[in-house]
């Protein structure tokens, strides 16, 4: 009976079925392999995934600590540089009001004496001198030690006085660190 399926079309079946379950083996086989590959795949592009996860937190991380680092510069330059203007104000206001202290004793030094000149006219002059004209005596106050009156004086002293302290603001303003001090990054770089 084996005899007659082991004709030529028997044969040929049996070759095909043999054919067919090594084709079948050998999918198998194949689709074992592809499995394990995507498994290992999958867990790669998982990693991937995590790492990019893991850097966008760094860098927002770096950036929050970046933004908060500017701020506190800002604030310490914005505090150094209020006291510096605190500082030179005062300086001006005081040195400001001795200059005009002084500007008012002299002025009430001269009038004193005018007043006293005025009130004994003989006791000053040894020797009649001519008078100068009205135009050549200048201010009626007459001019102070350096040869100006003394309200031009006083103009001149505290525009000086600015100017003077206008430079030391601007020397103070100059050696104010407005760079932050280097921050370590989050990676250790």
């Amino acid at each position: 009976m084996i005899l007659r399926f082991l004709n030529w079309q028997g044969v040929v079946g049996i070759a095909i079925g043999i054919a067919f379950a090594a084709l079948l083996v050998i999918q198998k086989i194949e689709t074992g392999h592809w499995k394990k590959r995507s498994a290992s795949f999958e867990q790669l592009y998982r990693q991937e995934q995590a790492s990019l996860a893991a850097t966008i937190a760094n860098a927002r991380a770096a950036a929050d600590s970046a933004r908060a680092a500017d701020q506190a510069n800002a604030a310490r330059v914005a505090a150094q540089q209020r006291t510096i203007n605190e500082r030179t104000s005062n300086d001006f206001e005081a040195r400001l009001a001795a200059a005009r202290a002084i500007a008012a004793n002299l002025v009430s030094q001269r009038l004193r004496v005018q007043s006293e000149a005025a009130a004994d006219p003989g006791a000053r002059r040894d020797t009649p001198m001519p008078g100068l004209p009205a135009s050549a005596a200048g201010s009626p106050e007459g001019p102070g030690k350096d040869g100006l009156p003394p309200d031009d004086a006083l103009i001149a002293t505290e525009q000086a006085i600015q100017l003077d302290e206008l430079i030391h603001w601007i020397r103070a303003q100059a050696k104010v660190d407005n760079n932050p001090a280097p921050v370590a990054s989050p990676t250790g770089d």
